[in-house]
């Protein structure tokens, strides 16, 4: 069954940046030298940070790259340490560039391009796990949302089910009485006043003390962008370049909260919370790039992204267990409404971004390269602009990030038909409190040989980052655990010049 829940759920800063920010994937000689080439062009994933790489080519150029990701994550949740592992295999990069020369004497105009191009631009699936001992109830999280909440909109009138009661709840009072009803159906929380339908005070039937609390979070999916390129070369010293790129968003979620007590007098003694998320969006970005060749070792590439605007759909499942003592004996409550919440669309405007490259060649047998880039993550925004916890949303973000710096340094060594690869990156947290997110840190190794038209390419990339989850937001359950987040990326690269 299905809900067209007319207000939102809870969009939130963790959302926005899921989809604002990218990870270091790509061919393997772009992933070999950390992403450092704005200034240098000629390969398929250059062409996604700078549009006018493409006119760099010499020949038309084919790509497909095969990666394996693998995450660990570390928790720490009340001082309780557990550690996961996750891996994905796929086909992350493929793309195609056609060169078109002019072979006129003089032209102002040397060569045009035109490229096709599809990246992953982050792989989100995920994994973690986190257990420990808390004094704050998950009782917290509904009475959060119930207070206010009339008592008679939780209660089953005749002929109503779970079901229908969840239902018109989502579709005539939104998420939030929902939360209530799941709450006060599994005898988590009860009114203050059970004779007064009116009620809209509410109270816990777990009672306080020490709490077993365990969270597992799984999510798949992967953020993508799918570019057309084109492409010119003017003179011998300057390339332009623009990028229209269609984004495609496609992610699921999955959480599991436990929690166990033994308190005395707690008539709950055990809740078991599940929610499930399903999103789908689809957007639009430009990028506009230049790369200058003043000298025959030097070069320097400017580029703008525009914002990305998606338009994303969401949907949610949700289910709770419980376990009560009553007259000496132990209870068990399922609620499963077994209804998906289709939440309204709305729309995510992510911010712009500009980098500034410079790049040196020590003529055939090598190059260094640096990458600047600024990226203002406050000017993230939710829309329509007439949602009330839109608004709210927006004021956080704008009080909660900030503008980042990107740097990204890499290097290539030619050997005769081999090239090693290596470089560095550092990414700014775009959180003012960084205890939310640290800055991201890596490193990156790589080679290629050349067969002629056909070049085979590997890379190994890892990097780690500090972050701090909070299990539900908008509400009056707090509790966090930090995570340590270490990714190596492996990237296998084949290369085809026609």
């Amino acid at each position: 069954m299905l809900a067209f829940v007319q207000n939102f759920s809870a969009q939130s800063i963790v959302d926005a940046l899921r989809y604002s920010t990218d990870g270091l994937h790509g061919t393997a000689r772009f992933s070999g030298m950390s992403g450092a080439f704005g200034a240098l062009g000629g390969d398929m994933s250059a062409i996604q940070l700078n549009p006018a790489s493409s006119a760099v080519f010499l020949n038309s150029t084919a790509s497909v790259t095969l990666s394996l990701n693998d995450k660990k994550n570390e928790t720490n949740y009340f001082n309780t340490f557990n550690r996961n592992y996750n891996s994905d295999l796929s086909f992350n990069q493929a793309g195609v560039v056609f060169v078109f020369d002019n072979f006129e004497t003089d032209a102002f105009w040397r060569k045009f391009t035109l490229g096709l191009n599809f990246d992953v631009k982050k792989n989100l699936d995920d994994g973690y796990f986190a257990s420990g001992q808390s004094t704050n109830s998950l009782d917290n999280y509904f009475l959060g949302y119930a207070q206010g909440v009339r008592f008679n909109l939780l209660e089953l009138q005749s002929g109503e089910t779970i079901s229908s009661l969840y239902q018109f709840l989502g579709e005539n009072y939104g998420f939030g009485a929902q939360q209530a009803f799941l709450g006060y159906q599994s005898y988590i929380i009860d009114p203050v006043d059970f004779d007064n339908p009116n009620n809209t005070q509410y109270t816990s039937n777990v009672a306080p003390g020490i709490y077993n609390q365990e969270y597992g979070f799984s999510s798949s999916g992967y953020n993508a962008k799918a570019t057309l390129n084109i492409g010119m070369q003017i003179k011998d010293n300057l390339y332009l370049g623009a990028n229209f790129n269609s984004h495609i968003i496609e992610y699921r979620e999955s959480t599991f909260f436990y929690e166990q007590n033994t308190n005395a007098d707690s008539p709950i003694n055990e809740i078991g919370f599940r929610n499930n998320l399903g999103v789908l969006g689809d957007g639009f970005s430009a990028q506009f790039g230049f790369i200058s060749r003043p000298t025959d070792f030097f070069r320097v590439g400017v580029t703008y992204d525009t914002p990305a605007w998606y338009s994303i759909t969401e949907e949610t499942t949700q289910r709770i267990t419980t376990v009560r003592t009553e007259d000496n004996q132990q209870i068990t409550t399922s609620v499963r409404p077994n209804i998906i919440n289709l939440y309204e669309t709305y729309t995510l405007k992510t911010p712009g971004k500009i980098t500034g490259s410079v790049a040196y060649l020590f003529g055939a047998d090598g190059l260094i390269s640096l990458d600047y880039s600024y990226r203002d993550y406050s000017n993230i925004r939710f829309r329509p602009s007439g949602i009330a916890a839109f608004n709210t949303e927006n004021r956080k973000i704008s009080n909660s990030l900030k503008a980042a710096s990107f740097i990204r340094i890499g290097g290539e060594y030619r050997i005769d038909h081999l090239s090693l690869r290596g470089g560095l990156q550092f990414e700014e947290s775009p959180y003012n409190d960084t205890d939310m997110m640290g800055d991201l840190k890596g490193f990156s190794l790589g080679f290629g040989y050349s067969f002629g038209s056909f070049r085979l390419d590997m890379a190994y990339a890892r990097t780690e980052q500090q972050r701090r989850h909070q299990f539900y937001t908008n509400s009056a359950f707090t509790n966090t655990t930090s995570i340590k987040s270490t990714e190596n990326f492996v990237a296998l690269t084949a290369n085809f010049g026609f």
